[in-house]
């Protein structure tokens, strides 16, 4: 199959720009010491391409949904659920028959639900980005509780979402040691041994930390190239020109192709084009014109596009498939399995 064949819009995978950045990776933070994050692509394919060209063996998702996918494709190894959950039930079904089955805990409540499943924990830190986690001060009383209720307490991990897509590098390095302080206190409380923090924008800042939670480096998006990170941009969103207005003394005109907020995580801003500027997105078009300092021409109608998204993880729950390219050639297809709930 050729790209030409793809119905759009589709999603589109460079094949050397996944394996550069798998590698480059593994070359930084081999084996455990990174966790991938399943929620940045949602696919059993390709986390099994991960783990057998990366070697990493342990990973990390957000729902239950990720996780029961990956331990139906054998993936199941040591799986950490990064994510409160009060769904006992299900957790437990998980637990059962499986690999190691860890989640993270940050309240009595959630570690009810983990002894219920009999799951191992991790106590959820807020290190600075107030969204889950308690508080530094918090976390060798929950511990404790997790332990009275029979758990198995593997240590600490704290996410420093407020820093990771940081532009400057030198904020970054001060916040993370900020946030690790942090995360290094509650574990002196909690003991258990294992530290889990980070994200793409601060992999290579975590001397302390024993694993970083990273995935969206193996695809990247506008957003995290800002960053100047060693990994390059290996997904694509496959559009056309379906349309292409004239242009006059007074605008230089546009063109429209047929990918808009239904198959674009927006939340970081427009997607990209080289050579144009994207003036808005619609619910099934972007509007493109010319760069202001270029002058490019305008694509025409039925000319392909390949849109650069701003943030990766919705974009590709968006879309049911990826599609693995060389050049013209698609190599293969790997479904997005793990989208949903």
């Amino acid at each position: 199959m050729l790209i030409s064949d793809l119905q759009t819009p589709a999603l589109l995978i460079d094949a050397a720009a996944l394996a550069h950045n798998v590698d480059t990776m593994a070359a930084i933070r081999s084996g455990n010491r990174l966790r991938p994050h399943v929620k940045a692509f949602k696919s059993t394919a390709l986390a099994r391409y991960v783990a057998d060209r990366g070697g990493h063996s342990s990973f990390c998702c957000a729902t239950l949904k990720e996780m029961e996918g990956m331990t139906s494709a054998g993936l199941g190894q040591d799986l950490l659920l990064a994510n409160e959950t009060l769904d006992a039930d299900r957790l437990a079904t998980l637990v059962a028959g499986n690999g190691r089955i860890t989640v993270a805990v940050d309240s009595p409540q959630t570690i009810e639900v983990a002894a219920a499943a009999g799951a191992e924990v991790l106590i959820d830190v807020n290190v600075g980005l107030p969204r889950c986690g308690c508080q530094p001060a918090e976390a060798a009383a929950l511990a404790d509780t997790a332990r009275s209720a029979g758990l198995t307490v593997r240590g600490v991990m704290g996410y420093e979402g407020h820093l990771v897509g940081n532009p400057s590098r030198a904020k970054r390095i001060e916040g993370v040691d900020a946030s690790m302080a942090l995360l290094r206190q509650a574990l002196e409380g909690v003991g258990g041994g294992l530290s889990s923090a980070g994200g793409t924008g601060t992999f290579d800042l975590h001397d302390w930390a024993d694993e970083v939670q990273a995935g969206s480096y193996l695809l990247m998006d506008s957003h995290y190239q800002r960053l100047n990170l060693p990994f390059r941009q290996a997904l694509t969103v496959l559009s056309t020109v379906v349309s292409r207005t004239s242009s006059t003394t007074s605008s230089p005109g546009w063109a429209v192709a047929d990918v808009g907020l239904k198959s674009l995580g927006m939340d970081h801003g427009n997607p990209t084009l080289d050579g144009a500027t994207v003036l808005f997105c619609s619910d099934e078009h972007t509007t493109i014109m010319p760069a202001e300092d270029r002058g490019d021409e305008l694509p025409r109608v039925g000319d392909r596009v390949q849109l650069v998204p701003a943030h990766v993880d919705p974009t590709v729950a968006y879309h049911e498939w990826l599609h693995v390219v060389e050049g013209d050639e698609v190599l293969d297809s790997w479904p997005v399995d793990l989208r949903n709930w």
